[in-house]
């Protein structure tokens, strides 16, 4: 056995002899992509420097090491990856499970409480500020279609490997609460479905499904959550195929179902309830569509099955944008119906649509309303214990988490110990915890990735090579544009807070000008060139106003949620510095960072 080394530079700076470069290097996809993977080894020092430099100045060099990836990697170890098992229908349903919960039948009706039949307009608002995102996401993913890893990837490439780690971290934190929440949800949904049944009415115990109460609040067990997150965990481990099937099924099932209580209430409609339309003002529907945002949040779940699609550099960008477009159509459907049946002001806030229903007499469509329910928490559930595994494969094979989560089962073809993880983190949050009383601090993690992803789009845009424009001072032509991209993001923020605030006017308006002079910069300050695949329309403005609206929903988020933000990114530096920077595979071509299945060939 070989001595573990006790120097405390990164792995790739340990070397005191190199090795020629004797190796064929990957073509990489585009000028671009060549001249950031130059880059990339310009951040990576020399081993006598690093060792001079000590802790610090190899905290940075790690820090700012760059990911060049190649779309056509090969796996090293043919057999042992993922299986590209997925086509362009099981992509949009993946989409469409992740984003559509049981929220369809609660939140259209409790945010037309207050916007009125205006929270069409709101949903309408904030599918449009989803397409922002999506289009970002859709080009990113037919740009790396190889490659597993999403919004972490995607940093990773075109930003640097602490930035990637922070990314994953704020994510993570969302996706791991959000999981054992939508389980405790799901338990209380299926308890409540078992309580039609007349002989189980009020005889199933609160600890079992609705969760019991211990030590003052402290501990709420919930018997029936982790049970159900055991047998979705045991299903993703099976086999991708498997899983997919599970959600195609319970998806479609689901999509059935709204449109059947969509028809069902399109002859209850009353066209005067519809009248006035927008009773609070345009304010109200703005509000609204800052709350109903989060109930498109699941498209991106497709960008992290890259590894497992057929056709990715095709499929994926249709499986986002299809599945986004979906969830608009049937949430302003529902809206329509709700709001038509029953006067805005009438509706109830736990279970509006079942109400309405039930004020008609319609009682077997609140019987269908309960199945969608279960269906729908079943399905987003279901993909995002998926996503978070394949979150963990990335970093487990970037060595910036233990190589035990790079692990992918030789026969199953999958990461069977991440997934294992991920479902045994849920379980105890779940069964342990009242996890609802931490929502206020969830969509950080959201917010964040799509705010980075948009911003990735831009960057990874620039042609540093070819540019013949001086910088400013000593900032380079990149630097100047990723500090463009900051301020805008701040401006974003200022401007949400004084709209939050009711700050005065003129503080919005000058945060909106600074942002626009900020793009000005981007738009006129760099080159550009043309991505392979999907393009995103409108570059750098579509992703530059995405980043602005993003931040401007961050400011709109529960203080708390600030707090938490500030401390896990500190937390996640701590373990970076401790850990990540020692761990990371070193992008060269001694050492290939990229270890994949192969980009299938496309038909043109």
């Amino acid at each position: 056995m070989t001595q573990e080394p006790t120097s405390l530079l990164p792995v790739w700076a340990r070397a005191t002899t190199r090795r020629p470069k004797t190796t064929r290097r990957h073509p990489l996809h585009g000028a671009h992509a060549a001249a950031m993977e130059e880059e990339g080894d310009n951040h990576r020092p020399a081993s006598s420097s690093s060792a001079s430099g000590g802790f610090l100045s190899g905290f940075c060099a790690a820090a700012l090491r760059r990911k060049p990836i190649s779309a056509h990697a090969i796996h090293a170890a043919s057999g042992e990856g993922l299986v590209r098992q997925l086509g362009v229908f099981e992509l949009v349903l993946l989409g469409i499970g992740a984003s559509i919960g049981a929220g369809i039948f609660v939140v259209t009706g409790t945010v037309a409480r207050d916007a009125g039949p205006g929270v069409t307009i709101s949903f309408v608002l904030a599918g449009a500020a989803c397409v922002l995102n999506a289009l970002c996401y859709a080009e990113l993913a037919s740009r790396f279609p190889a490659v597993v890893g999403g919004a972490y990837l995607y940093t990773y490439a075109a930003f640097n490997e602490l930035t990637a780690f922070l990314v994953f971290t704020q994510l993570m934190l969302d996706y791991h609460i959000g999981a054992a929440s939508i389980a405790r949800s799901l338990a209380s949904y299926f308890v409540q479905f078992l309580e039609l049944i007349p002989f189980l009415k009020g005889h199933i115990p609160t600890w079992i499904g609705h969760g019991e109460e211990f030590f003052g609040g402290v501990v709420s067990v919930n018997i029936l959550a982790p049970v159900l997150l055991i047998i979705l965990t045991g299903i993703l481990c099976y086999g991708v195929k498997e899983s997919s099937a599970v959600n195609t099924f319970m998806t479609t099932l689901k999509i059935v179902i709204v449109i059947v209580v969509v028809f069902a209430g399109v002859f209850e409609v009353d066209v005067s309830n519809w009248s006035p339309f927008m009773p609070n003002g345009f304010k109200s529907v703005v509000t609204g569509a800052t709350v109903v945002f989060f109930a498109y949040v699941g498209f991106d779940a497709v960008a992290n099955s890259a590894e497992e699609a057929k056709k990715p550099q095709r499929d994926l960008p249709i499986g986002i944008l299809g599945s986004l477009m979906a969830c608009v159509l049937l949430y302003v459907a529902v809206c329509l119906v709700i709001t038509g049946m029953v006067p805005y002001t009438l509706l109830g806030e736990d279970a509006p649509l079942a109400e309405a229903f039930a004020a008609k007499g319609l009682k077997f469509v609140t019987i269908l309303i309960s199945i969608g329910a279960v269906a729908g928490l079943t399905t987003t559930l279901l993909v995002g214990l998926y996503v978070q595994s394949r979150l963990y494969l990335g970093l487990g094979r970037d060595g910036l988490l233990p190589s035990v989560f790079a692990k992918v089962h030789p026969m199953r073809h999958t990461p069977l110990h991440s997934q294992i993880w991920v479902g045994c983190v849920a379980a105890v949050l779940a069964g342990l915890f009242n996890v609802h009383m931490l929502s206020h601090i969830l969509s950080v993690g959201t917010l964040t990735g799509y705010s980075v992803v948009s911003a990735c789009v831009i960057t990874l845009r620039w042609n540093d090579k070819t540019t013949t424009r001086h910088s400013l001072g000593s900032m380079s032509i990149r630097q100047e544009g990723v500090l463009c991209l900051v301020i805008i993001a701040l401006c974003g923020f200022i401007a949400g807070l004084c709209y939050r605030f009711s700050y005065a006017t003129a503080f919005m308006i000058i945060a909106l000008f600074v942002a626009v002079a900020a793009g000005l910069a981007i738009q006129f300050r760099q080159v550009y060139v043309d991505p392979p695949g999907f393009s995103c329309p409108g570059v750098p403005i579509v992703p530059m106003v995405s980043v602005f609206f993003n931040m401007l929903l961050f400011a709109q988020l529960h203080e708390e949620a600030w707090y938490r933000f500030v401390i896990l990114s500190l937390l996640a530096v701590g373990v970076y510095a401790g850990y990540g920077q020692y761990h990371a595979v070193p992008s060269s071509s001694d050492h290939p960072a990229v270890a994949y299945h192969g980009l299938p060939s496309e038909a043109p």
